[in-house]
């Protein structure tokens, strides 16, 4: 309810939600109304009848898919038996791409002087690009940042779990068979692009292991473990500070924490990413991704070609 008028801005009258009036212009109202009060008694007033600021908050959901909850109950079983298993865990998912250069960011720093940033974010001005690609290790509550500075592409999220794969999970997960991946169903691991099955076909083929991914229904990506495990903890760590360069973006990141021991890892990738890729004219026809029979486009395997 906007209260546009001004004299509709009595927060005491039952039908009022909410208002955006000021202390003072409340207490303007109500001395209108023959009432003057000072704006402390105002403030008071608004304790009495449980008004508090609050911020809007992100938690209606645009929709709801049939099979939401099949499929919530399907990830609860897999990770239940991942998590008792030798195989490891992780939850994929791209961070807001960042322009570099003198860029407003939202946060606070102590500081003796002004810190002046540009007034307008336009990507002309800026030095480049990054992009904070993320992999969050649920057994072993450590997060993983590969730092793009092209495009988020099919092949750099598979590159970057083949980097993981190759730098930890090897030595971690010497008995691994299998790795469970969580992912949502949008963006660079989209659950209906068949060029990001072929590269995850080849990826199986590389690590040697099959990879078995369980997409999260639409509408509901905020249930990804690294959600809210790692990316928050990331945006503490950086909050306030201008992204400058690569190296500072590095720095802070390498610098997440939390009091329950949350390690993380980060790496710079220059590798320029094809955008407009095709998957091969046969790979549909031949695929040898393997998909669950219980709701497939969210639930398939890779596997070795060699297995």
């Amino acid at each position: 309810m906007v209260l546009d008028d001004r004299t509709a801005g009595d927060p005491m009258r039952e039908q009022v939600r909410w208002t955006n009036l000021s202390l003072q212009e409340i207490a303007d109202c109500l001395k209108a109304r023959g009432h003057p009060v000072s704006r402390n008694i105002v403030r008071q007033l608004l304790k009495q009848q449980c008004y508090v600021k609050r911020k809007a908050q992100k938690a209606l959901a645009m929709g709801e898919h049939k099979d939401r909850n099949a499929q919530f109950e399907n990830i609860t079983e897999l990770k239940q038996q991942y998590l008792g298993s030798a195989n490891p865990v992780l939850s994929m998912d791209t961070k807001k791409k960042e322009l570099l250069g003198n860029f407003y960011r939202d946060g606070k720093l102590y500081t003796q002087d002004l810190v002046k940033t540009f007034d307008h974010d336009f990507k002309s001005a800026a030095s480049g690009v990054v992009i904070p690609h993320g992999l969050y290790d649920l057994k072993r509550n450590e997060g993983y940042l590969q730092l793009g500075t092209s495009h988020d592409t099919g092949e750099f999220a598979c590159d970057n779990l083949y980097r993981w794969w190759e730098q930890y999970g090897r030595k971690q997960y010497p008995l691994a068979t299998s790795l469970l991946l969580l992912c949502d169903g949008g963006g660079s691991n989209n659950a209906s692009h068949y060029l990001f099955k072929e590269d995850l076909q080849k990826l199986s083929d590389q690590m040697g292991i099959a990879i078995r991914v369980a997409h999260y229904p639409p509408y509901t990506s905020k249930y990804n473990p690294i959600e809210h495990r790692l990316f928050p903890h990331v945006t503490r760590a950086c909050q306030g500070v201008v992204f400058e360069t690569l190296d500072t973006v590095k720095e802070l990141m390498l610098k997440t924490k939390t009091n329950t021991g949350l390690k993380v890892m980060v790496e710079v990738v220059d590798k320029l990413y094809q955008t407009g890729r095709k998957y091969a004219a046969d790979f549909k026809k031949k695929m040898p991704i393997v998909f669950d029979a219980h709701l497939p486009k969210w639930n398939y395997t890779a596997r070795p070609s060699a297995a």
